[in-house]
């Protein structure tokens, strides 16, 4: 896919860190959208999700193709 959301969340009480990936839109790039299923109850939500770093990416695997077989060549 070319864009995606990235969200990187650090070890949590007895939770250990994970890397969630989901295709969403910019506005919708936070915790509460890409962290599925959620590994922490109801009330811990919001301190979980504070912790957790997350980036929109824009990629064009097109261009990528592009000069990857350009070296090929």
């Amino acid at each position: 896919e070319d864009i995606r959301c990235k969200c990187i969340c650090p070890p949590y009480r007895n939770i250990s860190g994970h890397i969630y990936n989901k295709n969403v839109s910019q506005k919708d790039c936070n915790c509460l959208h890409v962290v599925e299923p959620m590994p922490v109850p109801g009330n811990d939500v919001e301190a979980y999700c504070l912790l957790c770093e997350c980036k929109y990416e824009e990629r064009s695997t097109t261009t990528i193709k592009v000069i990857v077989g350009l070296l090929l060549v």
